[in-house]
């Protein structure tokens, strides 16, 4: 459904605009129906960058994003099908408007000629859906309401439009431990619907509990991906050991993370292809005889 193939991203710097600086590099990976995959790094490594891609917010600079076989293309078309949620939901928000607001934009620009009795209908159906009581939320304004149930509202929002992919850009972040779970476990009922997320995240207990996938990113390259038993269980990668070593634990001392390795493999120029360490589980590291003998 959406294939990015060596996709890479620069930004311009300096008061002219004479330099460059790489965002991303060399990004490869899909998401196919029904799946949820998790885009896992630190702050600063692109996984944010490459979310707004995809949503075509920010133009490629080389390599390419399809989405169904076709470029990514932003507009109103493109949006019918695929939507992004972000990480602070209030600023997702216009304060001087009720936060149902955002249903009454979708009906203007994609339903125009539904009859209000059965729009009002749609989007009960789909706040129950995402576990709201139209009663409590709607005519409410964006202060009235948590952080949790403003996610959900524009999850709702997602809904009222044929979707098949969900780009989740940080959704947890700003909510408690309770509500978390809440949205967590309602991306996990959505897929079951056959709803693609792309789950980008720095967390990465949360990774694992949602996702089917993880692609690992560290200063725009992706260093290991595979299935996430595969990449939790038995990380290759060292900076994916740094990542897991620096997850506190209950009864155990916060240990200092173990310094990342040098990858000559990159270090040395890599394109950006990765490693089959094992079916389906791709890594660029030093340990691996193919990438030291470079």
């Amino acid at each position: 459904m959406l294939k990015l193939d060596d996709v890479t991203k620069e930004f311009r710097i300096g008061a002219f605009g004479g330099k460059s600086v790489a965002a991303v590099r060399n990004v490869s990976f899909e998401v196919v129906p029904g799946e949820v995959v998790s885009l896992i790094g630190e702050s600063g490594s692109g996984k944010s960058t490459i979310g707004r891609m995809i949503l075509g917010l920010n133009p490629v600079t080389s390599g390419t994003i399809t989405f169904d076989g076709r470029p990514v293309r932003g507009g109103k078309e493109y949006y019918r099908h695929i939507q992004g949620i972000f990480q602070d939901p209030f600023s997702s928000f216009n304060p001087v408007f009720k936060a149902d607001r955002v249903f009454d934009l979708v009906k203007e620009a994609y339903h125009p000629s539904v009859p209000a009795a059965e729009w009002a209908g749609r989007v009960a159906a789909c706040l129950r859906d995402v576990r709201l009581n139209p009663d409590q939320v709607l005519g409410k304004y964006p202060h009235q309401l948590s952080g949790g149930q403003l996610q959900r509202l524009l999850i709702a929002r997602a809904l009222l439009l044929d979707i098949k992919l969900l780009v989740a850009d940080e959704i947890t972040s700003m909510l408690d431990a309770s509500t978390r779970i809440d949205v967590l476990n309602l991306l996990a009922e959505l897929k079951t619907r056959g709803l693609g997320v792309l789950y980008i995240t720095h967390d990465l207990s949360l990774g694992n509990y949602l996702a089917e996938r993880t692609v690992v990113l560290r200063q725009g390259s992706v260093v290991e991906t595979g299935p996430t038993d595969k990449v939790f269980g038995d990380p290759l990668h060292p900076y994916t050991r740094e990542l897991l070593s620096a997850v506190p634990r209950l009864h155990q001392a916060w240990d200092d993370a173990t310094p990342v390795e040098t990858c000559l493999y990159h270090e040395r120029g890599g394109t950006g292809a990765l490693l089959e360490a094992e079916p389906g589980h791709l890594v660029a590291c030093a340990r691996l005889p193919a990438c030291r003998e470079m």
